[in-house]
């Protein structure tokens, strides 16, 4: 009996009991949600053979931080598919094995590629989206307009019921401005699969975007208790809440958010989401004239010396540059730019110039330089977008801006900013 995965596409693998655990690991890997990595492993289990599933466990390693773990488990399902695959599971291992190699140029272009033979390989449209995904890290300045467009693109695939396209969907047209479709579609994808961490990120946007904080707050209050602490956004989704409650002036409250969510050791978030969530809020505290408990920059440079340690991952970078800046380490800021810089000037830092000038102004404004602050930004201000992330993430850097410029005395064009932003 052949076997097809949770959209149709065939699976090479005899054993029903591994094509069911593949089918249910990549629902779950989907939805960020605890329990993949056993499925996944059960289906290997069942058939060691099967390359998908060896694929898709390489996927979750790579998601992880995990890149020895990742590298040998897609290197298996490159050689299960020596043994017999057909050329859409070829092709689906290849992508991948760009991804997890590093090669993500080659990666976006070869998924693109894929998708145009295959579309419902959800796991292959996954790549190019989201906040973290190819197209977000590509350095376009319309990453934004790309997801929309690739979504549009291949919509005829999926079933208007389905559950993951329409969050993905949902998410993309939200970020790209056309925030009341983006919130509806991504709600009819929640409702559909409320056991779905992807689902409560992308409607926790949403709300964001469209000035319901006191709605998103809610959402997650009701919503996170159901989610197990082990699931890779519950810190992610925590921060969301903790933003909402500091832009209403409850500090207390959004400290409370970090203390019992966020903070490194209370999350078990991904490496990249505990960077730049931690030093994302406690920098936005410091910024809004909050003062930041003893203890918490120390405890959030301790947790990064490990990752992010060269130049080059521009939304990272820009984060690890604020987090130098609010800890007084000169060294370390200037050092990674003049890092960014020299690969500016080799032209291979996907971002560009927008990175490096980053991690000068928060220089700048952590010396209290708030008018060389402002003059930094000013002229990357546009391209800020190309460091990746979501427009929530992004704001730092427009409110480090705008604070900048209201302490510096330019009353002015910070109203004409924040006259923008409205």
């Amino acid at each position: 009996m052949a076997h097809t995965d949770r959209r149709g596409l065939p699976l090479s693998t005899r054993s029903a009991t591994a094509a069911a655990h593949y089918r249910e690991g990549v629902d779950l890997l989907l939805a960020a949600w605890p329990g993949a990595a056993e499925a996944l492993d059960a289906a290997i289990a069942a058939d060691p053979d099967f390359a998908l599933a060896q694929a898709a466990r390489a996927r979750l390693h790579a998601m992880r931080t995990e890149p020895a773990a990742a590298r040998a488990r897609i290197a298996a399902a490159a050689e299960c598919l020596a043994r017999g695959g057909s050329e859409r599971e070829r092709s689906h291992v290849a992508v991948l094995a760009l991804a997890i190699g590093g090669q993500s140029g080659p990666a976006l272009d070869r998924a693109l590629a894929h998708l145009e033979s295959w579309p419902r390989d959800a796991l292959i449209l996954s790549l190019p989206l989201g906040a973290f995904g190819l197209l977000a890290f590509s350095g376009r300045p319309d990453h934004d307009r790309a997801r929309v467009d690739l979504c549009a693109r291949h919509a005829a695939a999926y079933d208007p019921d389905d559950w993951w396209f329409a969050v993905s969907r949902g998410w993309a047209l939200t970020e790209d401005g056309a925030v009341a479709r983006g919130r509806a579609l991504t709600e009819h994808g929640f409702a559909l699969r409320r056991a779905n961490a992807n689902g409560a990120h992308a409607l926790s946007h949403a709300l964001f975007e469209d000035g319901a904080g006191p709605e998103a707050e809610a959402l997650i209050a009701g919503w996170l208790p159901g989610y197990d602490r082990s699931g890779i956004l519950h810190g992610h989704i925590a921060w969301h809440a903790a933003l909402a409650a500091l832009e209403r002036g409850d500090a207390d409250g959004a400290l409370a958010l970090y203390d019992r969510h966020v903070r490194p050791g209370a999350t078990a978030g991904l490496p990249l989401n505990v960077v730049t969530d931690t030093v994302s809020l406690l920098w936005r505290l410091g910024a809004y004239g909050h003062a930041v408990p003893a203890g918490l920059w120390d405890e959030v440079r301790a947790y990064a010396e490990p990752y992010f340690t060269q130049a080059g991952f521009g939304f990272a970078d820009a984060h690890m540059g604020l987090l130098a800046a609010a800890t007084g380490d000169r060294a370390a800021a200037q050092g990674r730019i003049a890092g960014l810089t020299a690969l500016v000037e080799d032209g291979t830092l996907a971002a560009g110039p927008v990175v490096p000038a980053i991690c000068r102004a928060a220089l700048a404004f952590a010396d209290e330089d708030y008018a060389a602050c402002a003059r930094l930004l000013e002229p990357v201000a546009a391209e800020v977008v190309r460091i990746g992330g979501s427009g929530a993430q992004r704001e730092v850097i427009e409110d480090t801006r705008l604070v900048a410029l209201m302490r510096a005395g330019e009353a002015g064009a910070a109203r004409t900013l924040l006259d923008t932003r409205l």
